[in-house]
């Protein structure tokens, strides 16, 4: 069955986040990570069916969930994972803050790769713990692990979470499994826990594979908490269901406890069936939203190499988030966001959103039909020339 990307499918007035948080209604939304696409059909027939039910009281996941997120894990990763693992939550933001809140006390430090998933400044702050930033290396189209830094902020012992976003959003980076191996050693010498948040681990692309972090080793396992989540590949995020696992049984206990404190332990039935549909039936689906999604990349970098060659855009291995250089304008992230929703209504993110590493740098969401990407370049095209008269 072929899957039609190109449709537009209206989403202003649907209390959408993405399209109607605009104050005017000619704003093109490239900013918060969600997409533009209906999601996979076996999903959506399993929620009419549920709806149709009609009775919506508080739910259980049943062990048929488990075996779908086990089976998916093994089946496309080659990690096998044991049930009494896992646990699930609303959401991969707040499993991030309630493994910190676990593994750490006020005062602690937690390690990061910068620029980074805004939230997790967020999920670190509200726990009382301190941000150690390790830059990204930029080194041509791409960015890179700077292994001397990491092992120099490791080597604090207030330092006590290493938090790893993989694959990498905003950058776009498929960590290799070399890259994973050294960052895990140097975890491991100086006695981190590493928390893998790999939920946009099934959008990569051709010649890269994503490798769980825990996968790599029984050391690498033992001292990790892995947080996935079929919200981002399935564009299922409002459904609220995530998922943590967490092999060492004390570590588990502790998180376990910790969902409770921040009363995020309870899930809606939407999100559990959906998940399960996702894994037990939406891999063709997945398949070609990845190349529809790889081909949105290929439009966008054409088009800057042609038009837009002061505006580079990094390699995109994984996710649907382009970063884009746009250091040439001379302008502030903040003040160029702004003057793009204004003056061109197109809404992109800040890099500094990411951290003030992001400075001068501005994040694309490429999850939409092709004709909306080629819109939004020539929105910024437009900017850009006006900006250089």
């Amino acid at each position: 069955m072929q899957f039609d990307f190109d449709e537009m499918v209206p989403r202003r007035g649907t209390n959408c986040v993405k399209w109607d948080s605009a104050a005017e209604p000619g704003v093109l939304p490239m900013w918060v990570a969600d997409m533009d696409f209906r999601t996979a059909p076996a999903i959506v027939d399993a929620l009419r069916r549920r709806v149709e039910h009609g009775i919506f009281g508080y739910t259980r996941v049943p062990d048929a969930y488990y075996e779908a997120v086990a089976s998916w894990l093994a089946r496309r990763h080659g990690w096998r994972v044991e049930r009494e693992w896992m646990l699930y939550t609303s959401g991969v933001v707040p499993a991030v803050s309630a493994i910190i809140k676990a593994l750490t006390v006020p005062g602690d430090k937690v390690l990061m790769q910068t620029p980074v998933y805004n939230c997790f400044f967020s999920s670190i702050r509200n726990n009382g713990c301190e941000i150690v930033s390790s830059p990204l290396l930029h080194r041509g189209d791409a960015f890179y692990m700077d292994f001397d830094d990491l092992e120099r902020k490791a080597s604090d012992e207030r330092v006590k979470v290493m938090l790893l976003c993989s694959p990498h959003n905003p950058v776009g980076r498929v960590w290799t499994r070399e890259e994973l191996t050294r960052l895990g050693e140097i975890c491991l010498r100086h006695g981190l826990t590493v928390i893998s948040d790999e939920i946009h681990c099934e959008l990569v692309y051709d010649g890269h594979v994503h490798v769980p972090f825990a996968s790599l080793s029984d050391e690498f396992l033992r001292h990790s908490v892995t947080c996935t989540s079929a919200s981002k590949a399935f564009n299922i995020a409002g459904l609220q269901m995530a998922n943590i696992i967490a092999p060492d049984e004390a570590v588990r206990a502790k998180i376990d406890r910790a969902l409770n404190v921040n009363e995020v332990c309870d899930v809606g039935p939407f999100g559990v069936l959906a998940t399960m549909a996702a894994y037990n039936e939406g891999e063709e689906w997945l398949s070609q939203l990845t190349a529809y999604l790889w081909q949105n990349y290929c439009t966008m970098r054409s088009y800057c190499e042609e038009h837009l060659p002061a505006f580079p855009v990094a390699k995109l291995e994984g996710t649907y988030l382009a970063w884009m250089d746009c250091r040439a304008l001379g302008l502030s992230s903040e003040k160029l966001e702004r003057r793009l929703i204004d003056e061109a209504h197109l809404w992109l993110n800040a890099g500094t959103m990411y951290g003030t590493e992001g400075e001068g740098f501005m994040r694309w969401n490429l999850a939409c039909p092709r004709a909306s990407v080629l819109d939004g370049l020539e929105r910024f095209r437009s900017f850009v020339e006006r900006c250089n008269k």
